[in-house]
């Protein structure tokens, strides 16, 4: 099957969610206003939503990969309750410096290395010229960059970001909430 399929990739901390930092907890898990009406508008447009997020909380032993998946499910669930159909949800818990043994690698899923988004690409069929990237980080940027989504977004989620940042990017916007009047 040929990759016939659009995706919106999203980073999760600072672009679905508030980035509070470490966040495995429904309970401190605060969603970016406005994130479920802009991912309801793309998905009703025909992309899919894959979310890809690095989450070395895991190998630093702060949370569990049982934590994670948990947290992950319930937010699946808030989307679902507003008509919004999550694809899938890509992690990696590695870290090159700071992790438990068993955590502790250099490997090809962190970002800025493109792991996750070339897996959703495969797995799900994703035409990367016709997607978008939508990241808070150089280094998501970098990533979509490596796997060559064709729009990279880079939102500032209350951050300031150099020119390599900005220049890495297609777009540049305040939240998720300002992409569909921006891409749609």
């Amino acid at each position: 099957m040929s990759n016939i399929n659009k995706a919106l990739f999203l980073d999760r901390d600072g672009v679905v969610n508030i980035d509070h930092g470490y966040v495995y907890e429904s309970d401190k898990f605060e969603f970016v206003p406005g994130v479920f009406t802009a991912c309801k508008a793309f998905a009703d447009a025909g992309y899919k939503l894959i979310i890809v997020t690095n989450q070395s909380g895991i190998g630093r032993g702060y949370y569990s990969e049982a934590d994670f998946h948990a947290l992950t499910q319930w937010m699946i669930a808030q989307f679902a309750a507003h008509q919004v159909k999550v694809t899938d949800v890509y992690f990696c818990p590695h870290h090159p410096k700071k992790a438990l043994p068993e955590y502790l690698k250099e490997c090809d899923c962190r970002k800025p290395a493109p792991g996750m988004l070339l897996q959703g690409i495969a797995d799900h069929h994703i035409n990367p010229a016709c997607s978008i990237m939508v990241g808070d980080k150089l280094s998501d940027m970098q990533a979509a960059s490596k796997a060559v989504i064709g729009t990279r977004v880079l939102v500032r989620s209350g951050q300031e970001f150099d020119a390599i940042a900005i220049d890495s990017a297609d777009h540049v916007c305040d939240s998720l909430a300002d992409l569909p009047s921006i891409l749609l």
